[in-house]
């Protein structure tokens, strides 16, 4: 016998939200490197990502991209190329949530790695080649295969 279906009042809503950030670059220095934040689990333990965040009415994602890596970094960047989508679901708040982030790659252009955002715990220049083994998220990890392809294209653009 199938079991019966829930009651409307134990359905969840189903929410869409859109965010955008990514990986912000610096080549100045020997080795470049990208910048990563990190957040505090449930359990204490901090997990390095990517930074992003919702877009704000009338932004574009990469605007909102630029954004959101400045405020969560520091460091002001602009786009050099799109990374990539990563979706997934969660329950949050009474609500089923479907998240669509834009992750995007940007160049340094200025300021310095600051903590100073009360949603991070910890930032860190870290080197490109550490990039995949830092990240805790797989969706984030298989974005970086992209950087360095991404990185050489730019360049070639650069006069």
């Amino acid at each position: 016998m199938p079991s019966p279906s829930p009651s409307p009042s134990k359905r969840l809503r189903t929410v869409s939200e859109v965010s955008a950030g990514g990986l912000v670059v610096d080549r100045a220095g020997p080795v470049p490197q990208g910048a990563l934040i990190g957040r505090l689990d449930k359990r204490g333990r901090l997990l390095w990502s990517l930074p992003k965040g919702h877009l704000e009415a009338g932004e574009t994602a990469e605007d909102a991209a630029v954004r959101e890596v400045e405020e969560e970094t520091g460091i002001r960047g602009s786009v050099l190329a799109k990374l990539g989508v990563i979706d997934f679901w969660f329950v949050a708040g009474g609500a089923r949530i479907h998240k669509t982030v834009h992750h995007f790659l940007l160049e340094a252009q200025s300021g310095e790695l600051s903590d100073a955002d009360v949603e991070v715990d910890e930032v860190a220049w870290v080197p490109l080649e550490e990039l995949p083994s830092r990240l805790a998220y797989d969706t984030e990890r298989k974005l970086m295969a992209k950087v360095p392809e991404q990185l050489a294209i730019a360049a070639e653009q650069t006069p």
